[in-house]
């Protein structure tokens, strides 16, 4: 069982099919099922109207999921048990320390190292939680980047799995949904790669499986930047899909033929289907996305 799993701050673009397509063609080519499920669990960000749009849009590029496209905001309850079981085993704790209080503590490759300061008891009233880390290693073998592994305690120090105003964080609400539906394999852009060991540390402490994970590359600017919203990736619209779609496969090195984009849906799919190759992204970590355009670009992606 594999998933695309967009967030609703704005339109897909080309960086975000690029992932909903490999997603889509490992699981397709390997009997698998595929589903969607829209990360709405952080309502500041969101953008009224992201949701249907993204949708729609998978719609419009041939995308066929096996079951009801889902909110993660529907498994609060779940997200919820999963954090009190992790207080009641004093796994989890509150902390009360602020963005400001954290100025000074020591930095690494993850962000600020939580220096631990209340481990041991809070007294603030307004809190976030945390979870315990060690400093064991967690490591795992990704699919496509090779071994990564991690000492949580010294590289990120507890992570905050609910956050001060109350929502649920990310890492804690993946991890559970992936286990509530029963996904056995993640693949999604190597700029998530560094969650991972955070996410394998919640899947042991709670008792799930741990899913197989491969990390494909994401697509950049000229300058070396992910392609994303912050920073001006436009929309993919419905009246590009064909040419869009050859650009994703351009992306994912799936050497499409050079008039792939001038045939109907049906026809690149059933192309990309029986010729994903997910062994050319081996190692792979950055695609310019010029290399997924053809030589006459409109679309203001170069």
């Amino acid at each position: 069982m594999g998933r695309f799993a967009p967030s609703p701050t704005g339109p897909l673009h080309l960086g975000s099919l690029v992932a909903a397509v490999a997603s889509y063609l490992q699981a397709k080519t390997h009997g698998g099922r595929w589903i969607v499920r829209v990360e709405d669990i952080d309502p500041p960000r969101e953008q009224p109207g992201a949701t249907e749009d993204i949708l729609q849009t998978l719609r419009d590029f041939g995308f066929i999921w096996d079951e009801e496209p889902g909110l993660q905001s529907r498994s609060r309850p779940a997200h919820e048990s999963a954090l009190q079981t992790l207080i009641d085993a004093e796994l989890a704790y509150p902390c009360g320390c602020s963005r400001r209080q954290l100025v000074g503590a020591p930095r690494g490759p993850l962000g600020t190292i939580y220096p631990g300061t209340c481990r041991d008891g809070c007294s603030s009233t307004e809190t976030a939680i945390r979870i315990r880390t060690t400093d064991q290693l967690v490591a795992f073998d990704d699919g496509l980047q090779g071994r990564v592994g991690q000492h949580l305690e010294s590289e990120s120090g507890d992570f905050i799995i609910r956050r001060r105003d109350g929502l649920i964080a990310y890492h804690l609400a993946v991890v559970v949904d992936d286990e509530l539906q029963g996904i056995t394999e993640i693949l999604r852009g190597i700029d998530l790669m560094d969650s991972t060991p955070r996410q394998i540390w919640l899947q042991r402490l709670l008792g799930y499986r741990t899913p197989n994970y491969l990390h494909i590359p994401v697509i950049t600017h000229a300058n070396g930047d992910k392609l994303s919203k912050l920073t001006g990736a436009p929309g993919i619209r419905a009246d590009d899909a064909p040419a869009m779609l050859v650009a994703a496969l351009r992306g994912l090195r799936q050497e499409p033929p050079a008039n792939l984009g001038q045939a109907a849906l049906e026809e690149i799919w059933a192309w990309a289907i029986e010729n994903w190759h997910i062994e050319s992204l081996c190692g792979v970590k950055a695609i310019p996305v010029h290399e997924c355009l053809d030589s006459n670009p409109s679309n203001g992606l170069a």
